[in-house]
């Protein structure tokens, strides 16, 4: 007998394959993904975006309003999705010898991995070195810092024409990091469905000197890599939204009530489960939460009642086999926030609203 239920699941095994593909595709296209990821290099997620993570994975106290999920409050604008584009230009020939050149390359930042309807609200370029870059034993050196915007189309064997620079800064000393606000270069690219592409330019000059030796340059050998940090608004956000309750911290599980009475029910659902692990960053899983329970007559304050819920469950109780029962449903939910690679690469910091169970009712 123990060969029929084996039989049976050899069976509907390609059936419930079939039926959890087409869940998972549905799922991770609600991600704004379009297959699973699967990062072959793996890139260090940004410092920024884990600081970012971590202040949103607390809740706030209750005296402070809640986090607004569809704002990024460390550069004060609209945004529910924040990644870090990597740059995917190489390095440039000089065009002609020049001593003053220290460092010529185009960045080229890919802007067709935003989805379509995604609203850009924020474009910072970040220029990386191993270290400060400064020499104090040379008087009056400053490094001149210049940023251009190509075209998007270049005919082939015609050179690029010279543009007035987008950004053009000169440094006493080239720290760390530099950041450059480029919204609106990215904005005007995103219209158009194109992709970002500049061309840096750092070189070096001594104050009242016609030229400077190449050695000058040294200091330029510590540059890291650039990459983009883009802010976006999903559709999600941009739509007309409900009033929300604040959410409590606890663990949002009402008190005890009786087992068979509609409550939230706790369920941790953990990403190795479902073979996600190797793409998502963080968190390693969530208190997800489920409502199940009944709805008798009479219904309580404590079930979270509507006024149609009430009328069912009296017309439930006159004619219990033409009427069914109300729904044990969520009633109140709140967002998380997943840090995960996403189908290019790009580490991606996202906030998901409506993911964890706080409260459930009848309806």
């Amino acid at each position: 007998m123990w060969l029929l239920p084996s039989l049976a699941w050899a069976l509907l095994s390609p059936v419930l394959g079939s039926e959890l593909s087409v869940q998972e595709s549905l799922l991770l296209k609600s991600l704004g993904l379009s297959t699973k990821p699967s990062p072959k290099t793996p890139t260090p997620v940004p410092p920024l975006l884990w600081r970012i993570f971590q202040k949103r994975k607390t809740p706030p106290p209750m005296d402070k309003d809640p986090l607004d999920a569809c704002r990024v409050e460390e550069f004060n604008v609209p945004g529910n999705i924040i990644r870090v584009l990597a740059d995917q230009g190489p390095f440039m020939p000089e065009e002609q010898p020049q001593g003053w050149l220290c460092l010529r390359k185009r960045l080229f930042f890919n802007l067709s991995v935003l989805e379509e309807g995604e609203r850009l609200t924020m474009a910072q370029l970040e220029i990386k070195f191993h270290h400060n870059s400064y020499h104090p034993s040379r008087q009056g050196q400053v490094f001149e810092l210049r940023l251009f915007q190509t075209p998007e189309v270049s005919p082939p064997g015609v050179p690029e024409p010279r543009q007035s620079p987008l950004v053009e800064q000169s440094f006493a000393q080239l720290h760390k990091s530099l950041l450059f606000n480029l919204s609106a270069a990215a904005k005007e690219r995103r219209t158009r469905g194109g992709s970002l592409g500049l061309i840096l330019e750092i070189s070096v000059g001594v104050i009242g000197a016609l030229g400077a030796p190449r050695g000058l340059c040294s200091g330029i050998d510590s540059f890291l890599d650039t990459s983009l940090l883009v802010v976006t608004l999903s559709q999600q956000c941009q739509a007309p939204r409900r009033r929300r309750r604040r959410r409590r911290r606890s663990a949002g599980l009402p008190p005890l009530t009786p087992s068979n009475l509609c409550r939230a029910r706790r369920l941790h659902i953990s990403f190795s489960d479902v073979g996600w692990e190797n793409w998502i960053i963080a968190p390693q899983g969530y208190l997800a939460n489920y409502c199940r329970g009944e709805c008798p007559f009479p219904l309580t304050a404590e079930l979270n009642s509507t006024n149609h819920a009430v009328l069912q469950t009296m017309v439930h109780s006159l004619d219990p086999q033409g009427t069914p029962q109300p729904c044990c449903v969520p009633v109140r939910l709140s967002p998380i926030s997943i840090l995960y690679y996403d189908n290019s690469d790009n580490v991606v910091l996202r906030h998901y609203e409506d993911m964890v169970v706080d409260e459930c009712g009848c309806r």
